[in-house]
């Protein structure tokens, strides 16, 4: 990486020096995640049950439902962070969002499918149905998109969005049509990171592991897929190689993020733009960027659903979406964040 500096209000920032405050902020934010809820714990109690569990009331809350839930936080966090990064480097336009290419669209169908004719009954059994309809859609759209012609990003990103939205008015159909599929459903719908499965996280966690390591692969040729197509061509990039290692990733990623916390939305949308205002259109810098500052912005979405409607609690996806609309539009008002 060979920008270490950039330009932001007036002053020369160091990029290593911001990256380690966004992980600072991270580190924070988990602690923060693990020690507050809808019920207050104190903090000696809190560390108690980190150190010395012993299945009291107050460290079941801390160890088997908090600590996963920040897990899952993280690692949901990073994976719709990443995606984001990809899929608007891949389709060179910093205001997509990883459901451009139907993916969230294509897991909540598969639920919905898997809920209302196999008779899926709890989250862990969502789970297979929302990864499958993720890869199933993304393998659609993209032979949809080759059948005939190159698949451009143009051309990828219409018929994504084309998919996406058949795939949602039939979901939503078919959960209409079943009121009782509709009231299982609404909960996971929402996007929530509380109350998965005990195998959530164990089941994800390869995936996304996997599409983050694609995606570090994937990072410095995209810098030469944002000069064009025909320039990376001549610079000796496998242009279809890329755009296919792409797709692989950002299904992996944002298929395990759907189908274990539900659809949420504008995190994979706001946070690689967001970061690009400062690193600057390096892909390698904006991807290392996201996976750290997406799960801070998760976590603390999290948390403030915990407090919000204290002792309720709000499900994360609604607050990244209250918190992500506004921030966004100031976002695309800065010129300097809307150039790839």
């Amino acid at each position: 990486m060979s920008a270490v500096t950039t330009q932001t209000a007036g002053a020369r920032v160091s990029l290593p020096v911001a990256y380690a405050t966004v992980l600072g902020a991270l580190a924070i934010l988990v602690g923060l995640s693990i020690a507050v809820g809808s019920r207050m714990l104190p903090l000696p109690a809190v560390l108690d049950a980190l150190i010395a569990y012993d299945g009291s009331p107050a460290h079941v809350v801390v160890a088997d439902l908090r600590v996963p839930r920040t897990v899952l936080g993280v690692l949901v966090g990073a994976a719709l962070g990443v995606s984001g990064a990809l899929i608007q480097a891949f389709t060179r336009n910093p205001l997509a969002d990883p459901g451009i290419l139907g993916v969230n669209a294509g897991a909540s169908f598969a639920v919905v499918l898997g809920v209302g004719v196999f008779g899926a009954a709890g989250t862990a059994q969502y789970l297979p149905f929302a990864f499958v309809g993720a890869i199933v859609t993304t393998v659609a759209v993209y032979a949809i998109a080759s059948r005939g012609a190159v698949p451009t990003p143009l051309r990828v990103t219409l018929i994504g969005v084309a998919v996406g939205a058949v795939l949602s008015g039939v979901g939503s159909t078919l959960a209409l049509l079943d009121s009782d599929s509709f009231d299982r459903l609404r909960y996971w719908s929402a996007g929530t990171i509380a109350d998965r499965p005990d195998g959530a996280i164990l089941a994800v966690a390869p995936f996304i592991v996997v599409g983050i390591l694609l995606a570090l692969v994937c990072t410095p040729a995209l810098n030469a897929l944002a000069l064009g197509d025909e320039v990376a061509g001549a610079l000796g990039l496998d242009v279809r190689r890329l755009r296919v290692l792409t797709l692989v990733a950002v299904t992996l990623l944002c298929g395990a993020a759907t189908a274990a916390a539900g659809p949420i939305g504008f995190v994979g949308l706001m946070v690689p733009h967001a970061v690009r205002w400062f690193t600057g259109p390096d892909q390698r810098w904006i991807v290392a960027f996201s996976v750290v500052a997406a799960p801070a912005l998760l976590l603390a979405a999290d948390i403030v659903g915990r407090l919000i409607v204290y002792p309720a609690e709000l499900q994360v996806g609604i607050v990244t979406a209250f918190v992500g609309a506004p921030i966004l539009i100031l976002l695309a008002r800065r010129t300097k964040a809307t150039a790839l």
